[in-house]
């Protein structure tokens, strides 16, 4: 070893200590209150960078940041919560906060928002804020939004005669045909993974009927919206526009956009940095965002992301929620953008210069006023399984010689039984409901 090295090794060993002496000192001080945050996958890395910053203005609060792999993160906090041992703040994903509400594990937040200078409800993207009201009551507050648009080839758009990207779905679809048509039978016009449901996901959220029925009780995808949603995503494959492949037979999307094996995916804020890493600067002018084409016009879009949470059980709620004030300031949001590179939930927050020169965000900021939650059921995440395992199997049904009628019976097909799995899971809810709520009234949350 060279005397660099030991020297290196022995500064290191010296700030490891001191790093574990000033945790302990402050764990151990009765005058510092430990607030415990678990955050989940890369946001838990990066959110401890910025908890100094929030200890110095809070000299008398220390925080404890757990991070939790996304692959457990779902189980432990269940087991966290039987166990009597849940953090005092926690990020939880959109799906996951009505089944963490229904649980009780979950402290309102009504009146500290009420209170707060720093948390604006009406700053926030209003589908983005939604995500976290059951029933009217506020159990969280937006931390970081992604949802889906579309990343095109701007070049082979325009090649097949088309200026500007589509805004409505009869644009689109002759935009994807003209593609095809030049492409030839080898390369496609867009990837629709038929082991994702986000993208059939996003057009069903486009339409005026909602996704269950009866406060949650039922399906309702045997309604005239989802029937035309999902009409829209099996004509795609009728024309040979998407190749019948998974995620698993196209791994990396980024490099077959550029390549031209596709021309147009749904895909969320992360694959902006990915194309800068990935394609080299001569590619860099070939591929753009523009927000998601509707039934008509400009369309909604899956509101995505995640919250910041009080646990009900938690020992310093007060605490508890100046971390998530901190968290919830536009600056602070900003720098948390610039680690990770995730989407901030309120509007003051993009008023920055690096939002409006960045040339692929400004399409984010479009679609994000116009996203919608799915609906706030903990089952929701079950009968959206469901819903990708029926739409694959009516995709691969398809074909070019399919007739209008026979597209029309695989729908009808599709939609009776994803209602039908439907209705089951949410029967246990549907029991829950109407015993707890009182006569009358069946609206109640259990």
């Amino acid at each position: 070893m060279t005397h660099a090295a030991g020297s290196a090794r022995t500064t290191w060993h010296a700030a490891t200590a001191l790093a574990v002496l000033v945790t302990l000192g402050a764990c151990g001080d009765p005058e510092v209150t430990t607030v415990r945050l678990w955050a989940m996958g890369r946001e838990g890395e990066v959110v401890a960078q910025l908890m100094p910053a929030f200890e110095r203005a809070h000299p008398g609060i220390h925080v404890d940041v757990q991070q939790l792999p996304w692959t457990s993160a779902h189980e432990k906090l269940l087991t966290a919560f039987v166990g009597d041992a849940t953090p005092d703040v926690a990020q939880l994903g959109n799906t996951w906060l009505p089944e963490l509400a229904a649980l009780d594990a979950l402290a309102p937040l009504d009146a500290q928002i009420a209170a707060s200078p720093v948390v604006r409800p009406p700053d926030y993207f209003p589908g983005i804020w939604e995500t976290n009201l059951l029933d009217g009551v506020a159990y969280g507050v937006s931390w970081y939004v992604d949802t889906r648009l579309i990343f095109y080839r701007r070049d082979l758009l325009a090649a097949a005669g088309f200026a500007k990207p589509p805004v409505s779905w009869t644009e689109w679809l002759a935009a994807m045909r003209a593609i095809k048509a030049q492409v030839g039978p080898e390369r496609f016009a867009i990837l629709l993974p038929l082991d994702e449901f986000e993208q059939l996901l996003s057009f069903a959220l486009q339409q005026d009927d909602p996704l269950l029925r009866d406060h949650g009780r039922y399906g309702n995808f045997e309604s005239a919206g989802f029937r035309r949603a999902l009409t829209f995503y099996l004509q795609c494959f009728i024309d040979q526009l998407a190749p019948l492949s998974t995620q698993i037979q196209v791994p990396n999307p980024w490099d077959e956009l550029a390549r031209g094996y596709f021309s147009f995916f749904l895909h969320g804020p992360w694959s902006i940095g990915e194309f800068k890493r990935r394609l080299p600067a001569s590619q860099q002018d070939l591929w753009a965002t523009a927000p998601l084409p509707g039934p008509t016009g400009p369309g909604a879009a899956l509101a995505g992301g995640a919250s910041l949470v009080v646990f009900r059980r938690s020992a310093h709620p007060r605490e508890a929620w100046q971390l998530i004030e901190y968290l919830s300031q536009p600056d602070v949001q900003r720098t948390f953008y610039d680690l990770t590179g995730n989407l901030p939930p309120r509007r003051t927050s993009w008023d920055d210069p690096r939002f409006v020169a960045e040339p692929h965000t400004p399409a984010f900021r479009d679609q994000l006023e116009r996203v919608k939650r799915t609906p706030p059921v903990p089952e929701w995440e079950r009968i959206a399984t469901e819903m990708r395992v029926i739409s694959e199997r009516a995709a691969r049904r398809v074909s070019p010689a399919t007739t209008p009628g026979e597209l029309a019976a695989i729908v009808d097909a599709a939609a009776v039984e994803l209602d039908a799995h439907a209705d089951q899971m949410l029967a246990k809810r549907r029991w829950l409901l109407d015993r707890a709520a009182p006569a009358g009234d069946r609206s109640a949350r259990p």
